[in-house]
Parts: structure tokens; sequence; C-alpha cells
């Protein structure tokens, strides 16, 4: 470790053979915990480069517990966090609206690091149980539509890491890691992230995959499709923006968007919209960012996926899917 961190404070960088090769020593606990907060420390200064990436994903993808889920069509939404927005969990809500309307959906996720209440936060707080057993997802696939994959469980080599990354609280690249390492390789994806340029890596590791995935950034610096503003989208197919306009709405205001101070307060956000009583604001963001899922898996125009979305919340749906989920958690 000790070259690789003088190499990089040399502003030099490294391959993607070593890249990965360092994660794997990460895992099995080979560096102590001040070289490898040195070396978390180094990509907060500059950027992660495309190989480098591609090389602590091929790591931690072939160090995870993989679940073969026995599902082609399953998809998933996770941004990268660390964009600094304090939004409520748009994604993770967004997952229930798309698995009430017929798309099923395996949400990998974890506790928060740089925000206040990550997707694992809000679905512990609201009674989910969290496992790697296959049977009991598939369960939960078959019956709400949904599934649960907390990172944690399916990336035991990331135990050395957790505690470093609670310590610095700050975003690392393994916000960046985090949606493209689902234990369940999903065929379909939306993906957030937190800068153009992250969204321009992400597009060039996707499109050596299978996959069919929308890579979405707002350009005013959300990881998920705002509403706030214009929202660059690069799919398997094409590049393009999408504006509030396309959903058939006017622009948002930042502060319609934001969360709850805490756990709680972000868990009764969360249960007021999948019941009905949120704004029309928070309502329609997450309407959005399912219109994007179920757009990238069924191919069809996002206005009307929109609407799709709007039914599946409005209906009680997306509702219906979390309470299964609970009802199997007991």
């Amino acid at each position: 470790m000790k070259a690789i961190l003088n190499r990089l404070i040399n502003h030099e960088t490294i391959s993607k053979e070593e890249a990965r090769t360092v994660l794997v020593n990460i895992s099995k606990g080979a560096y102590n915990n001040s070289q490898i907060a040195a070396f978390l420390t180094v990509y907060m200064m500059r950027n992660v480069t495309l190989e480098e990436l591609e090389g602590f994903r091929d790591a931690l993808l072939d160090l995870c517990i993989q679940v073969d889920l026995d599902n082609d069509e399953t998809i998933d939404l996770c941004g990268t966090g660390g964009d600094g927005k304090d939004t409520f969990n748009i994604s993770t809500l967004a997952s229930f609206v798309t698995a009430g309307a017929g798309v099923p959906v395996v949400k990998h996720g974890n506790y928060g690091v740089s925000s206040r209440c990550g997707s694992s936060n809000v679905m512990e707080h609201l009674g989910i149980q969290f496992s790697n057993d296959e049977d009991f997802l598939k369960r939960c696939l078959d019956k709400a539509g949904v599934c649960i994959l907390h990172a944690p469980l399916f990336h035991p080599a990331m135990k050395n890491v957790a505690p470093i990354r609670r310590e610095l609280a700050v975003k690392t690249f393994f916000n960046m890691l985090g949606p493209m390492v689902n234990p369940a390789f999903p065929k379909n994806q939306v993906v957030g992230v937190f800068n153009l340029e992250l969204a321009r890596v992400y597009g060039y590791l996707y499109q050596n995959t299978d996959k069919k995935y929308a890579i979405v950034h707002a350009l005013d610096g959300y990881d998920e499709v705002s509403l706030t503003g214009e929202t660059k989208v690069i799919s398997n197919t094409h590049e393009s923006m999408i504006s509030p306009e396309d959903f058939g709405l006017t622009p948002l205001k930042p502060e319609q968007i934001t969360g709850g101070n805490d756990v709680a307060g972000s868990a009764a956000i969360f249960m007021n919209i999948l019941e009905g009583k949120g704004s029309k604001e928070q309502s329609d963001v997450v309407c959005a960012n399912a219109a994007l899922a179920l757009a990238t898996a069924k191919g069809i125009p996002v206005r009307e996926a929109f609407q799709t979305a709007k039914d599946a919340l409005a209906s009680g749906k997306a509702l219906e899917s979390l309470k299964k989920l609970q009802q199997l958690s007991r």
C-alpha cells in the first residue's frame, strides 16, 4: 500500500488490475485503518479514472455473495448519493411505485453515510427484514414485487471499510460503486449519479454490459430526476435531456423535495407519500423517477410511464407492495 499511496500522492493513477488488487487486499484486512483512510482521501481530492473504477467494481463483484432470483425482468433504482441535496428517499419510494406498476424491483441499498437517511435506514425503521437468503428474497419478489438487498449482507469484504466511511462521513468512491455492484445482477437499472463526469464514466462501463439502463444526473446537481430543471439521461440506446415539461409538469423548487431531519422524519414523509398524503410535488418527483424505470424496463414513452406510475401510487398498489414486504418481514 505504501508504494501505491506514494504514486497516488504524486498525482499518478493506478491500473485496473492494481485497483482490483487493492480492494481485494482491503477485504483481507491487509491494510490498517490509516492506510485505508489515506487511500479513500486521495479520491476525494481527484476524480477516479475509468480504469480505476472498473477495477474497484470488478473486485466487489468477484467478492460479493451473489443471489440468483430466477427473474430476468427485475430492475434496480439506485443513486450514488453524495449530491448533498438532502432530499427525501426518492429512489426508494420510486421502487415501490415501480413494483406497484408491475415491474419487479431488486433494490440495492445501504445506510446513509454522507446523507441523514439512506434507503436501509428508512426500510429498517419501517420494519423491513434484511436477509441474504435466496428463498426469502424470492418470496418477497413474488409476493410484494420488491426485495431489499442490504449491501453489507452481500459485500462482507467491505466490513473493514464501513467504520472508516462512517467516521469520515463524506462521499467516497464507494458511493460511486454502490449502484454497480447489485448482487442480483438485474437486467434493468436506473442509476442516479452526483455529477456529469461520473455519468459519462458510468455510460462507458455500462455500454459493455447486456443491461437496459438509464444513467441520470440533474444538471443542478441531483443524483435523480429532481424536476427542478433539466436532467441528463444516458441510456443503452441514446442520450437525451428530460425536463419537467416532458412529464406535463412545471419545474419544482428545491425546498419542495427536501427530506426529514432524521430517520423518523424521513420515514414519516415516506409513508405520507405512499398513503396519498404527500404534496403534489413530492408525489410527482417520485412518479417521475418511477416513470423512468418503467420506460427503461418496458420500452414505453416516459409520458405514458409517468401516468402508469401515478396510477400505481394513487390506487394504493405501491403502498400494498410495502405492506406485503412488512408482513413477510415479521
